[in-house]
């Protein structure tokens, strides 16, 4: 293994069997890649490392209030 992390294609944990806003998230060394899980073949988003960790500490912060 050469250290390089890559998780591959994950659903999210906030989706669910009866919820169709269900994305899959792709974690990497270069970033993070999101996109929608009924279209696997369409554009997914990406954030840098940086970048990711401000949405998460914003969603975080958000669903407190």
């Amino acid at each position: 293994m050469d250290g390089t992390r890559d998780t591959g294609w994950f659903t999210s944990s906030r989706s669910g069997a009866t919820n169709n806003d269900c994305v899959e998230v792709r974690l990497t060394d270069a970033g993070t890649r999101v996109r929608d899980s009924k279209d696997r073949h369409g554009p997914a988003l990406a954030f840098s490392p940086a970048a990711w960790s401000a949405l998460l500490g914003t969603t975080r912060t958000a669903q407190q209030h």
